[in-house]
């Protein structure tokens, strides 16, 4: 997260930045499945396979993923975007402002909502 203040300096927000290293991860994975043996390349394959789609996963998600893990540590189990939720948010992560904290909460709450069918 990075902090960032107002033109007067009085008021600090974290801004909630998503952060993947899976490119650097995928090279080595590469370079270790360029000279595997026949003993390990199945192993090193399936980490390819789970690396590529862990990096497919939107940010939105990513971040959803950690509201309901905050949520679900601070003992919050109604929707993700409640007022409660958000007071839950905010208490386990003091440093986030309301505005961020609500959208943040929306996000996870889209986890939560049943998918529609696709044709």
């Amino acid at each position: 997260m990075k902090e960032r203040g107002n033109v007067f300096g009085t008021k600090r927000e974290l801004m909630v930045i998503t952060l993947r290293d899976t490119e650097a991860v995928a090279d080595e994975l590469r370079e270790a499945l360029a000279t595997a043996d026949e003993r390990e390349r199945p192993g090193l394959e399936r980490a390819a396979a789970l690396l590529a789609r862990t990096a497919a996963v939107p940010d939105a998600e990513v971040r959803g993923r950690w509201v309901l893990r905050h949520l679900a540590a601070a003992g919050h189990t109604g929707p993700a975007d409640s007022v409660h939720a958000v007071k839950a948010l905010r208490q386990a992560e003091p440093g986030l402002s309301l505005a961020t904290a609500v959208r943040l909460t929306k996000e996870a709450a889209a986890l939560q909502s049943p998918q529609t069918p696709r044709s």
